[in-house]
């Protein structure tokens, strides 16, 4: 079956609702063809408590993606009914939606991909975050203005290298098959979503010359359904396609490989555009070597359990799994989800409690999360059960903690007869801003299951796109967005307070900045993966886990209700917490009356799949705080 990636329609204000029923996605609560209704109550597919899909979930039995973009979904969905598997279909999302997503992800960044192998039972990740160039210092963001739009925040990028070595490794299909998707929707184009309008003419979007002209063309953003074409993107997939990852690392002229040229040239850039002002930047020092040098890095996830279910996510360099697993050891103790006590759904005294653990391992990820290939992160004991004990108990319902939490030493819990020392007064680590990211959920016939999460940073990454002058003056374009990743390192020197040595996350050659992202898999006592989902949206992203995960397990949440519910966030140990308009007024005001400083906005956009062990069917639940969609297969008969 021949990819046809464009719509059917160009009229401005194209909705979700047509996209979905041009890209064939999931149809309303109704049996899917060749699928059986969930059983009742007492159906073997029910684990342990976590309730069942409802029975009018539509159930597949060929696979399921869901995604935050319809173009991305359907991209996914098409390389599944082309026999793909679930790392394929998440791989040819991941390129589909560098065209249709490209201000939060793409190949001039990376991200974490947590895959689980039916064949053998092994779930692994596949680490393409970006890394510190040779030539990049602690001090190298000191006293540099605006420091996440300029050349010296891009890091190594990843995705492509790791992309196409999972592929190669666990997929069932060539790569040129999985980036055809991409490529006809860079080709052909694709009808703007709203979303892709609302940010098309943001500050960072005009960066540079080139971006400004081609998301915000004249200065005015497309419409919804104004077709988007990216000639070079297309362009730059064929070569990859064509080639291999080699083409895009390495400069190969005789193979037409200039990709890196204009990656390089793309971090040095000599100025930028802020609010329309000329500034000077400060380019970045990556070069030749460094792109040719870098390796993705295949990890073992962090594994812990809350309530008893098991549950497995991104290891360092991300402080994901650590930081939500904290944050859930610690509120084990509290009796969430039982109203009778207080304790029920979004109540004062439930999201008060969550705040506090929330602000509790925010401070330790501040100071001992970082990359463990370069520093000793004690994974072991951050987790450790008397540890968590020891957090919990600064936890008092209905009382918050002040003055603010600072970190404390969990070495002593991982390192048999250590002693800590005194606690050093120095200044707390500074990173730089991380809003942007997509995530998506993947899961295919044979029970092959992929949770991806991807970024290229902030919004547009540092605004520029990757190439370079040529001699006649003219632009050569690649269509692909460079990152801003190295902000997420210390922006500044600092000390860890308890071993006196650099801080943990301070920049380092080769080093890969700490993360948020939190792809996430929760297992049943037979280790098979029933749930896989995980969110965007910076450091939120650890919350947004943590809010899902506690409505599937505590409050009996079905997979798309658990989405659905508001959510609480607390991203540092300060006591500003940001909450959603889907909670009342009057839980705002509860808060405030605490003493916590509270802002309403949107946290994260979960994208999930599910799988029911003893049948192997599969459902899908998408966020509409973006453009969620869930497409399964196979598709229902007209």
């Amino acid at each position: 079956m021949a990819f046809s990636m464009r719509p059917t329609s160009r009229r401005a204000g194209v909705t979700l609702a047509v996209l979905a029923a041009w890209a064939c996605a999931a149809p309303a609560p109704s049996l899917a063809d060749g699928a059986r209704p969930a059983a009742p109550a007492a159906q073997p597919d029910r684990v342990r408590g976590l309730k069942a899909p409802p029975v009018d979930t539509p159930l597949y039995r060929r696979g399921v993606v869901a995604v935050a973009n319809p173009y991305g979904a359907e991209a996914g969905a098409r390389v599944l009914q082309q026999g793909g598997n679930a790392i394929d279909a998440a791989v040819a999302i991941a390129y589909a939606l560098n065209v249709v997503e490209p201000q939060s992800a793409g190949m001039g960044g990376g991200g974490f991909m947590l895959v689980h192998l039916a064949k053998t039972g092994e779930t692994f990740s596949i680490d393409t975050r970006e890394t510190a160039p040779a030539g990049a210092t602690r001090d190298m963001f000191s006293g540099v203005s605006n420091a996440s739009r300029k050349g010296v925040a891009v890091g190594v990028p990843g995705m492509v290298r790791g992309t196409a070595q999972v592929v190669a490794e666990h997929g069932k299909l060539p790569l040129k098959r999985v980036l055809a998707p991409a490529i006809e929707l860079a080709e052909d184009g694709f009808a703007a979503t709203q979303r892709y309008a609302d940010v098309s003419c943001n500050d960072r979007a005009l960066n540079s010359p080139e971006a400004r002209d081609f998301f915000c063309p004249g200065g005015v953003a497309p419409a919804p359904g104004t077709l988007v074409r990216n000639l070079p993107l297309a362009n730059t997939l064929k070569l990859i396609a064509r080639h291999g990852a080699d083409c895009f690392y390495q400069y190969q002229p005789d193979k037409g490989c200039d990709i890196a040229q204009g990656i390089l040239a793309g971090q040095a850039r000599s100025t930028i555009l802020v609010n329309g002002v000329e500034q000077a930047g400060k380019p970045g020092s990556m070069t030749l070597a460094d792109l040719a040098a870098y390796q993705p890095a295949r990890r073992a996830p962090i594994e812990g359990s809350y309530r008893g279910y098991t549950i497995k996510a991104m290891a360092p360099p991300s402080s994901g799994a650590l930081t939500v697993l904290q944050i859930l050891g610690m509120l084990e103790r509290f009796p969430l989800g039982d109203a009778s006590q207080g304790f029920g759904f979004g109540s004062v005294k439930t999201l008060q409690t969550m705040a506090d653990a929330m602000r509790l391992a925010f401070a330790d990820r501040a100071i001992w999360m970082a990359d463990a290939d370069f520093v000793p992160v004690p994974t072991v004991g951050l987790i450790h059960p008397d540890y968590l004990a020891l957090r919990s108990g600064l936890i008092t319902p209905g009382q918050r903690i002040d003055p603010n939490p600072v970190a404390d030493d969990p070495r002593p819990y991982e390192i048999p007869g250590f002693k800590r020392g005194q606690r050093l007064a120095v200044a707390l680590p500074v990173t730089g801003p991380d809003n942007g990211t997509t995530h998506f959920s993947v899961a295919d016939r044979w029970g092959n299951v992929v949770s991806y999460t991807n970024t290229i940073e902030s919004s547009h990454g540092i605004g520029t796109f990757a190439g370079y002058t040529l001699p006649d003056g003219s632009f050569r374009n690649f269509g692909f967005l460079l990152n801003n990743e190295l902000t997420d390192f210390n922006t500044s020197p600092s000390t860890n307070p308890f071993t006196g040595t650099d801080g943990y996350n301070d920049v380092q050659p080769q080093k890969r900045p700490r993360s948020s992202m939190t792809p996430t898999m929760i297992f049943d006592p037979e280790g098979r993966p029933i749930l896989a989902y995980g969110s965007p949206g910076g450091a939120t992203i650890i919350n947004s886990v943590v809010n899902v995960t506690i409505n599937l397990v505590d409050h009996g949440m079905g997979l798309q209700a658990a989405i659905d519910a508001g959510r609480i966030s607390v991203a540092s140990a300060n006591p500003s917490i940001t909450l959603e308009s889907r909670f009342p007024t009057e839980t705002a005001d509860g808060l405030r009356a605490l003493g916590y400083s509270v802002s309403i906005g949107d946290v994260g956009s979960v994208q999930a799949v599910g799988r029911l062990p003893q049948s192997g069917l599969v459902y899908g639940a998408a966020d509409d705080r973006r453009e969620g969609t869930v497409i399964g297969l196979p598709r229902p008969r007209p």
